[in-house]
């Protein structure tokens, strides 16, 4: 119910990926290669695994909003389902609950759950591959593990090698806690490495082997080729942040959009409200599992649990922590399992060792991670002191009435027992768990109902209120206005990120790109945005300028569509434009395949000026949108084209919209 609630309101939700689905229901080459139109030009940036879905969907139940994003609603339940039952079997039903609920209401995992961003499917399959190895670890089996390697493997098929970052983790959980002897251990994870390549490998081979002629560019490669994008642009591109043709920068040595690397990054204003919750709770359970398993069994279940789960979380947060390139608030959504886990287990191991021989530690251990807890929740809702205001003091409170309550709760339990009230005991239970529900999941909850309850687009979005920072008044990621409500001290004018109308606190000053005539790309009004009054990136702006962009606004002149239309089906592109995210909006109001020059943000070196004017030649583009189109500024390539363009054919302005007519030159 929580991720299919009035799931309609995001509208496309990420234009340059509803496009794309878009053209997977007209044409089983672009499904088959995840091409952003129907006629095949150019693909999108990512492996086309979170399309397939959206795009079975579409074909099924018809091409809709519902139909696109009810896959990944139901990849969110799926998630928390396998999560729970991954829990579950080794520490019980109150365990796996407690992990899946920390997981569904994890602020990013409300977000994109009900988006068309590929972190669903990529969420879905790890959590999987997590499962098929505690099903190994349980009988050593091999079958288990390969299955496990292929899950991740496809998983590369959604979001690339984002995907790999849980290997190192189930690697040494197996080769630590495996049943079998160290050699066949050894050689059953080198099983699990074969099933990687073989879930990723068979849809990269396919698209290597198919001649470049018969099938679309690769969109974000260089040289059209799938491998380059994997482990350039989208791998280690993204590690060292030499990223060609990224729209992003780097800001205070950091990387692009992510603000400044470090250890504490996941606790900024860019990530925290997204993520960090219960990220200290977790990693104190993750400490206290190892040192409560220190003396265990090589195949004690909790190591085996630690190594995994914490794996997941260490490495990842690790990556994430650090990475100099390109990196978004919803890509936190990949941890959100891994904090849950341990969340969950170290909770009822808590729970269960006050009454052994270690139950002072446990006591300490439970309190200290309640305590801490219910400070950082304080502190991240005091990012946003005119939201539920009340809220952040119920949790502090909470929080140290529980710490208190487990603390006192033996001397509280023998007063009880001479007293002979039966029902003190029932509540020495009930309360401090329930005082630790308030704690732990207040602030999240509030969150992810705030997320659920507002509509979000662009391909930007983030989770939660707005705040101070990256998502903040005016912010990035929050609503309508500049890049970052602080901070990403202003640039010259004309290079602003909003363009003249770019938004009231977009347009000047106290840190934010100022406006003025071009924004980001040259281009006029709209800017960023993708809306007249500045664009949210995240929330849904208002104004009426011409959408797409990362601001996610869908709305195209009804004069403009109609001009497109007629006439299309005589075409093989309906138009060409600068960019999918100036593109991806006019595909969606039309229906029509559309030429997105230079993918995704303009900068691909495809076209070729000389291939695009063989296309024209041949009648196969009906018409050029230019000036007023969102864009990131486009590379040298794109340049040249509207250059030619606007040299041999005769501008005519459509719904605010200057369009040329490619099959009448110039007298």
């Amino acid at each position: 119910m929580l991720y299919l609630w009035d799931l309609t309101r995001n509208g496309w939700a990420n234009d340059f990926y509803a496009a794309a689905v878009q053209a997977g229901t007209k044409s089983w080459k672009a499904f088959f290669f995840g091409s952003f139109d129907s006629s095949n030009f150019i693909t999108v940036d990512k492996t086309p695994a979170s399309l397939w879905v959206m795009e079975l969907s579409g074909r099924i139940f018809g091409f809709s909003r519902w139909s696109m994003l009810a896959p990944q609603a139901l990849e969110g339940m799926a998630s928390v389902a396998l999560l729970y039952a991954a829990v579950k079997r080794w520490f019980g039903p109150q365990a796996g609950l407690i992990a899946g609920l920390v997981l569904a209401l994890t602020p990013v995992a409300a977000l994109m759950f009900r988006y068309n961003n590929p972190d669903a499917l990529l969420v879905l399959l790890m959590t999987a591959a997590a499962y098929a190895l505690v099903r190994a670890l349980e009988h050593g089996r091999t079958r288990w593990l390969a299955l496990c390697g292929v899950l991740v493997g496809f998983a590369f098929l959604a979001k690339m090698l984002q995907a790999f970052l849980v290997l190192p983790g189930f690697a040494v959980a197996y080769l630590w806690a495996g049943p079998p002897r160290l050699g066949r251990r050894v050689w059953q994870t080198a099983v699990m490495g074969a099933g990687v390549i073989a879930g990723a490998g068979w849809w990269v081979l396919a698209a290597e082997l198919t001649p470049a002629a018969d099938r679309p560019y690769f969109g974000g490669s260089t040289d059209n080729n799938i491998l380059q994008l994997a482990i350039g642009y989208n791998g280690l591109g993204r590690l060292t942040g030499n990223e060609t043709g990224s729209i992003g920068s780097r800001v205070g040595g950091g990387g692009g959009f992510g603000g400044a690397s470090g250890l504490l990054r996941l606790f900024g204003s860019e990530f925290g409200g997204q993520i960090s919750w219960l990220l200290p709770a977790a990693l104190i359970a993750l400490a206290a599992m190892l040192w409560w398993s220190r003396r265990a069994a090589r195949t004690d279940k909790t190591r085996a649990a630690a190594l995994l789960w914490g794996g997941w979380v260490l490495v990842t947060g690790l990556v994430f922590s650090y990475m100099a390139g390109i990196i978004h608030p919803y890509y936190m959504v990949a941890l959100a399992p891994g904090i849950g886990a341990l969340v969950g287990i170290g909770a009822m191991a808590a729970w269960r060792a006050r009454l052994g021989p270690a139950r002072w530690p446990a006591r300490v251990v439970a309190a200290a991670a309640v305590v801490i807890t219910a400070v950082w929740s304080y502190l991240l809702l005091d990012r946003t002191p005119g939201w539920l205001p009340w809220l952040r003091f119920v949790v502090l409170v909470a929080g140290v009435a529980c710490a208190v309550a487990v603390l006192a709760s033996p001397w509280l339990a023998g007063l009880a027992r001479t007293r002979g009230w039966r029902r003190g005991l029932l509540a020495l239970a009930l309360v401090p768990a329930g005082l630790a529900m308030v704690a732990g999941l207040a602030g999240p909850a509030a969150y992810a109902l705030e997320t659920i309850g507002s509509a979000h687009t662009g391909a930007l979005p983030s989770a939660g209120p707005q705040a101070v920072g990256f998502g903040g008044p005016g912010g990035f990621g929050g609503r309508p206005g500049g890049f970052a409500g602080r901070g990403f001290p202003g640039g010259p004018t004309g290079r602003g990120f909003p363009g003249a109308a770019g938004g009231a606190s977009g347009t000047t000053g106290n840190g934010s790109f100022p406006g003025g005539a071009g924004g980001f790309g040259g281009r006029p009004a709209g800017g960023f945005g993708g809306s007249s009054t500045g664009g949210t990136g995240g929330r849904v702006g208002t104004g009426g300028g011409f959408g797409g962009g990362l601001g996610g606004g869908t709305q195209v002149s009804s004069a403009l569509v109609k001009l497109l239309e007629q006439g299309a089906s005589g075409y093989m592109w309906a138009a060409a434009t600068e960019g999918s995210t100036a593109a991806a909006p006019i595909e969606l109001a039309t229906g029509d395949a559309v030429m997105a020059i230079g993918g995704f943000n303009g900068t691909d070196p495809w076209p070729t000026l000389a291939a695009f004017e063989k296309l024209v030649a041949e009648h196969k583009v009906h018409y050029y949108v230019g000036q007023g189109s969102q864009s990131f500024g486009g590379g040298q390539g794109s340049s040249a084209i509207s250059a030619w363009v606007a040299a041999h054919f005769t501008k005519q302005t459509v719904g605010g919209q200057t369009v040329y007519d490619l099959t009448k030159p110039k007298n």
